[in-house]
């Protein structure tokens, strides 16, 4: 089988979230979590992919009072889509906009949680390396990482 076909069969690298970012070639894990910072769910993209579009998947079929994030998911789109599940979009405002809009400060705090859950996945050698080829098996794995921290 030529390389070519090769690829095409597995996906290629943006298909396997796999690209190249500021760090060099990386995986962003995309991921929500629930008051007490356990993971609801995890989305992969490449390096270089944009936050943002990966914002209203997070959500999705989640009932919440606020939405936590931080700029990167800073979009209209994905205020307009929070305000329409009726929560709070409590986002902060990217320096480039025009008018800079209103967000709570003090319940922006509560962000951390995710950084907490980063850091406690970041133990398990396998998650920070991705020694998996594929996606899928990546995935599966923070998945089964993320069943850990649920019954620590």
């Amino acid at each position: 089988m030529c390389g070519w076909c090769a690829e095409k069969k597995r996906g290629g690298q943006e298909r396997q979230a796999l690209g190249r970012s500021r760090g060099g070639f990386s995986t962003k894990i995309h991921i929500a979590v629930d008051a007490l910072g356990n993971p609801l769910r995890l989305l992969l993209t490449a390096g270089q992919a944009s936050d943002v579009t990966q914002g209203a998947p997070l959500i999705k079929e989640f009932k919440a009072q606020a939405v936590i994030a931080d700029k990167g998911y800073d979009s209209d789109a994905l205020v307009k889509t929070i305000n329409e599940q009726e929560a709070q979009a409590v986002i902060p405002p990217r320096s480039m906009r025009k008018q800079l809009r209103e967000y709570d400060r003090h319940l922006y705090r509560e962000r951390h949680l995710v950084e907490c859950f980063i850091n406690k996945i970041k133990h398990y050698r396998r998650v920070f390396s991705r020694f998996e080829k594929l996606s899928k098996n990546y995935l599966g794995f923070l998945s089964f990482v993320s069943a850990l921290v649920w019954l620590r």
